[in-house]
């Protein structure tokens, strides 16, 4: 690269060069009376000048050793604004990566090119630190691909490399002493990479090289490292780290017994127990603000009952007159009744002027035995499921999922083993633009009879009927949706639970939606029902399609727009053909909806 030092150098050359022609071929001249003087001085100046030059050569040099980078992030073109800058410090061949400020990150990265290895510090909530280290070597090994480029004035080379898939295009520059990577994964043997593109979209890119002295904070390794851990144990402990876990339940048994003695009412973090032990119930604190995605995390096994079996994660709302937890701590004759056109009342399922049902927020349906039966059903081939894990994401559910909120599981069973939960709910952080705002919902009608081992009724009172609903509808609402879900039920060939029915919904006389529910996926869950009965044509009871379940799965909600609804009163009615009894065999529907609005 040609520099003004070299200009000079040039310059001072030919000077000499010219002063010494002078003495030796004019040495009387009258300019140069003392032509050997003159000459001695000339070579006086020229090494004093050649050492300024050696001088500001070696400054350079020393700046060249140690700077800072600083990348931006362009995705399809677009420069991305929200994203903080990432800042490379690099001094005595030890890059240290900081993206936002050194207190915000939970991560401190670095880059040892006297080692060739990777570092990565993990510093978790209660203020644990972990470590991993990892060689050049298992990092995927780039490709020269002959081109180059100019970036911020550095000659660059292109090459290429494949990680997980993902094509990696990188442009990287020997021009400076400084080396680094905008990620520690991406080429970090390499010199200094000024640019990568992921998959010719995503693109990280310096935006301004500083050559200047950087200090020991700035880059050098902690003293204190923590544990180092192998790269199984980090990821694990770094995925957790990203968010926080409120736990609920944790190995809690929900099954059928008359032995049950809670404590006083009310009490925060503590485990109740209702309708003989198929619910368990507890008051806990969420935060009160901050934007999330909010997701529920359950774990079922059997712990004795062998069957499939309906369940649900709920909450009490407590905004009105009465509540569902009325019922539970007198009995199910607290809770409002709704009556069909046959006179048959059902206990607490849609909403009133003094109550609210309980609002559901994942339908789940347990698996034939998992894990208790698998040693009774060994089949070559077959490897069962230790246990099934439901997860789905509440985030729409979310401002009813603050503060004080009572929260609860179901497992319908009559099993006195019956099942063992693990229930958390996972709190995700979410930047304030990215986070839907939701600021009105309202349950509106759950006919899933979660007290049924304490008298509720199961839902058949869509027999030559439907299910009725009012509600007022506030006004200055943008936004407006019906938070379905249906499952259908009754166990043998003509009932529900294997019959297609379809599910109309009507406000205030007009139809706004309709479907069938219905699932054909069920065989995919084979390994989570080791008790699960087999038929003589080569399929089990799990395998067969269902009314919008499969045992072992949950439920997704049916999301119905409802933009143009007027605010005010309106009448709201689900209508399904049931099925109808055969002796003591009986078919019923478990709905429930939730209206979500958001305000301009």
């Amino acid at each position: 690269m040609f520099t003004y030092q070299m200009l000079f150098l040039y310059f001072l050359c030919g000077f000499i060069f010219f002063r010494i022609a002078l003495v030796i071929y004019h040495p009387v001249s009258s300019t140069m009376r003392h032509p050997y003087k003159n000459l001695f001085f000339t070579i006086i100046i020229a090494l004093i000048s050649q050492n300024i030059v050696f001088a500001q050569s070696k400054k350079k040099y020393l700046a060249v050793d140690e700077g800072v980078v600083t990348y931006s992030f362009r995705n399809n073109g677009k420069e991305m604004k929200s994203q903080r800058p990432l800042q490379l410090f690099f001094k005595n061949n030890l890059a240290h990566l900081v993206q936002g400020t050194s207190q915000e990150s939970k991560e401190a990265q670095y880059i040892d090119y006297q080692e060739q290895v990777t570092w990565q510090i993990l510093t978790l909530k209660d203020k644990s630190r972990y470590a991993l280290k990892t060689p050049f070597s298992t990092y995927e090994k780039a490709e020269l691909t002959g081109d180059t480029a100019t970036l911020l004035g550095y000659h660059c080379r292109k090459v290429k490399v494949i990680i997980r898939s993902n094509t990696i295009e990188i442009w990287y520059t020997t021009d400076v002493s400084l080396k680094g990577s905008p990620s520690l994964s991406v080429a970090p043997g390499l010199g200094l990479i000024l640019k990568t593109v992921r998959n010719g979209n995503f693109e990280t890119f310096a935006t301004r090289v500083e050559l200047r002295k950087v200090t020991n904070a700035e880059v050098d390794l902690p003293k204190d490292l923590g544990q180092i851990v192998d790269e199984a144990s980090y990821r694990r402990k770094e995925i957790d780290n990203r968010f926080t876990t409120i736990p609920i339940f944790s190995k809690q048994q929900i099954n059928f017994t008359d032995s049950i003695v809670n404590p006083g009412d009310g009490l925060e973090n503590v485990t109740y127990r209702y309708a003989s032990g198929t619910i368990v119930l507890k008051k806990i604190k969420l935060p009160q603000g901050g934007n999330y995605q909010v997701v529920a995390d359950l774990t079922q096994y059997s712990n004795g009952d062998a069957y499939d079996r309906t369940g649900s994660v709920f909450i009490i709302p407590r905004d009105r007159e009465i509540s569902f937890l009325d019922g539970l701590r007198k009995n199910v004759h607290a809770l409002t009744l709704y009556t069909d056109n046959q006179g048959k009342e059902y206990q607490g399922v849609v909403a009133t002027g003094q109550y609210l049902p309980p609002m559901e927020l994942m339908r789940f349906f347990t698996p034939f035995g998992v894990r208790q039966f698998n040693e009774r059903s060994k089949i070559a081939g077959y490897h069962w499921a230790d246990s099934v894990n439901y997860k789905q994401d509440l985030t729409d559910l979310l401002p009813r999922l603050r503060g004080e909120v009572w929260i609860g599981v179901f497992i319908g069973n009559y099993d006195r083993g019956g099942h063992i939960i693990n229930l958390s709910l996972e709190l995700h952080p979410k930047q304030a633009d990215s986070t839907k705002k939701t600021d009105w919902i309202e349950p509106l009608f759950n006919t899933l009879n979660l007290m049924e081992m304490a008298g509720q009724n199961y839902a058949t009172m869509f027999d030559h009927d439907s299910l009725t609903v009012s509600v007022n509808i506030p006004t200055g609402l943008k936004k407006l949706a019906l938070r379905y879900i249906s499952t259908g039920h009754g166990g043998w060939g003509n009932g529900d639970e294997f019959n297609q029915k379809l599910n109309e919904i009507f406000i205030d006389g007009k139809k706004v939606f309709s479907f069938i529910p219905w699932r054909t996926d069920c065989g995919t869950y084979r390994m989570s029902n080791p008790s699960s009965g087999n038929f003589g044509d080569g399929l089990s009871s799990s395998d067969l399609s269902r009314s919008n379940w499969c045992p072992g799965t949950t439920t997704n909600p049916v999301y119905i727009p409802l933009n143009e609804l007027e605010p005010g009163p309106h009448t709201f009615k689900v209508a399904i053909p049931l099925g109808q009894r055969e002796g003591s065999s009986f078919s019923a529907w478990n709905i429930s909806g939730v209206l979500i609005g958001e305000y301009k």
